[in-house]
């Protein structure tokens, strides 16, 4: 079957902009249009000139700036606002003027309630047939490129339907527009629809059928989809799929299911998926919409594993759980995302490529400590695993002592106070006790001092965050000294106050274990013991 190419309506910055709180500047508009001459889209449709001096600028700007797809503006049948779309397209190379009016019998009563129209439903529908010959003969009097659409298509009287696109074509329309402009249709009604109009309608073998579907059911991307395969050539669709209410079908959806998909459409389109993602961020910078990680295609968990079973799958082969590359769409195509739900086979895979060999004999451990992490943060990064393996690389210090419980009252105008739980593995006892400080980690240490019976003198205290977002861990390491020596702690968690208490016991324990196997040579050797275990 040959293939038919399906052009690219995009309409983000018309129909996507009427999202609420979604409005650009002009600038903004400039630079998205730029961006979507080359992502190679077919047709911007620029915005409503009549509708505001920033919306005639833009769509005049834009016809000025931008080369490559046709520039289009909405205007309603009304001279008016034909005469606005003409004049802000006067400059532009491709043009095309967007006419549209409600046809079902819902808009005909909201829109056209006033007697000059006509009194009844009939005398109504009348006054719209009147309305779209004249609009659209108005408009082809200015550019040979005119769309029409029958706002409201997918509950408008399929009779009434044939007659507003008979009348639309017959005066100079190239372009009908068939919308489910309520997202109201379900895919197997809405591919009828197209087919009854194709059937019924005079004069069609020169149109091109377009699509125009909103979200409210989430239905828009499978009828538009729907459309293609009952006969239209033309989707009408946003970046991330922003929009009005629920939204419009999602450009980068419609894009890429054609593409996979090529055999069973017998289609394809002239857009760059490579610029995908790269358009997709743009977009919601410009819009202050941030794209939802499992929005398909673009969002961040579109090419991500989890699952341990997926993630040996998708190490094996991609193809057992990709239909696509992520580097066809502008996506990383290194995407095992490790979390409570990975297996060994990720895990491991990733601290190969990190350059970690870890033998047999120590996965287990280290695989435990992972998953341990893992139920305390949604996400384990890069840096995590570093500081994993180098904690369980150092870890040879004896647990003399270990936090059993630890509690900080804290806040502005008022001392810290810090209550811990002190395990004793000598007398294999615990100690509870409560000690005040300047702050929340100074409390905590003078706590932890007096459950262990002695003063140590904190040398240094250093904090940095290991990772990224907002559930990062916080990395603290420390030094104390005792008798001239320093001995160094360092411990990772969410809670950088518990990360704080952790790293302090971790270098009493580094101290009490050094004390214990070399205390002739404590002085002079303490702090090279120090550093020389790598800090647990």
């Amino acid at each position: 079957m040959a293939e038919d190419k399906v052009l690219i309506f995009e309409t983000t910055l018309r129909d996507g902009e009427q999202a609420p709180g979604a409005s650009m500047n002009v600038e903004e508009k400039i630079r998205i249009a730029q961006q979507l001459a080359r992502l190679k889209v077919d047709i911007i449709e620029a915005g409503f000139p009549i509708s505001s001096p920033a919306q005639f600028e833009a769509v005049q700007r834009i016809g000025q700036e931008v080369e490559g797809p046709v520039i289009a503006a909405l205007a309603r049948t009304i001279e008016a606002d034909i005469d606005a779309a003409g004049e802000a397209l006067q400059t532009s190379a491709n043009a095309r003027i967007h006419t549209f009016i409600g046809t079902s019998d819902i808009h005909l009563a909201a829109k056209f309630g006033a007697d000059k129209y006509g009194r009844t439903i009939e005398a109504k529908r009348e006054s719209v047939l009147e309305m779209v010959d004249r609009a659209v003969r108005q408009a082809c009097s200015i550019t040979s490129d005119v769309e029409f659409s029958a706002e409201d298509a997918g509950r408008t009287d399929i009779t009434y339907l044939v007659k507003v696109i008979d009348v639309a074509v017959a005066a100079g329309a190239t372009t009908i527009n068939i919308p489910d402009t309520t997202g109201y249709c379900v895919p197997k009604e809405y591919a009828a629809l197209f087919d009854n109009v194709r059937q019924r309608c005079m004069d069609m073998d020169s149109i091109i059928l377009s699509v125009h579907c909103h979200d409210d059911l989430g239905l828009a991307v499978a009828n538009s989809l729907a459309g293609v395969l009952a006969g239209a050539r033309q989707v009408e669709c946003t970046i991330n799929g922003i929009g009005e209410r629920a939204g419009n079908a999602s450009l980068e959806e419609i894009v890429m299911a054609l593409n996979v998909r090529r055999q069973h459409f017998g289609t394809h389109t002239g857009v760059d998926t490579m610029l995908l993602s790269e358009t997709s961020k743009m977009v919601s910078r410009a819009t202050g919409f941030p794209v939802p990680p499992n929005k398909a295609i673009v969002g961040s968990n579109a090419f991500s594993h989890e699952a341990g079973i997926h993630q040996h799958g998708v190490l094996k082969s991609r193809e057992t759980y990709e239909i696509m590359r992520a580097e066809d769409v502008g996506q990383s195509p290194e995407a095992i995302r490790l979390g409570r739900h990975s297996g060994r086979h990720g895990l491991f895979s990733r601290l190969e490529k990190l350059g970690f060999f870890v033998g047999e004999e120590r996965r287990d451990k280290l695989y435990q400590k992972f998953v341990e992490l893992a139920d305390e943060k949604k996400e384990i990064f890069d840096e995590d695993l570093v500081a994993l393996v180098q904690e369980a690389k150092g870890g040879g210090a004896s647990a003399h002592y270990r936090l059993e419980h630890l509690s900080i009252i804290s806040g502005t105008g008022r001392t810290a106070r810090a209550e811990v739980l002190l395990y004793h593995s000598s007398s294999d006892t615990s100690c509870r006790k409560t000690a005040d400080g300047d702050g929340p980690v100074a409390a905590i240490y003078n706590a932890i001092d007096m459950a262990a019976g002695s003063h140590h003198g904190l040398v240094s205290y250093g904090i940095r965050s290991v990772g990224e977002g907002k559930d990062a861990m916080g990395e603290v390491s420390v030094l104390i000294s005792e008798n001239g020596a320093l001995f160094r702690g360092v411990a990772r968690h969410t809670d950088v106050l518990q990360a704080s208490a952790n790293a302090y016991i971790q270098a009493l324990n580094q101290l009490e274990n050094f004390r214990a196997n070399n205390e002739e040579e404590f002085v002079s050797d303490g702090i090279m013991q120090s550093f020389d275990s790598d800090g647990g």
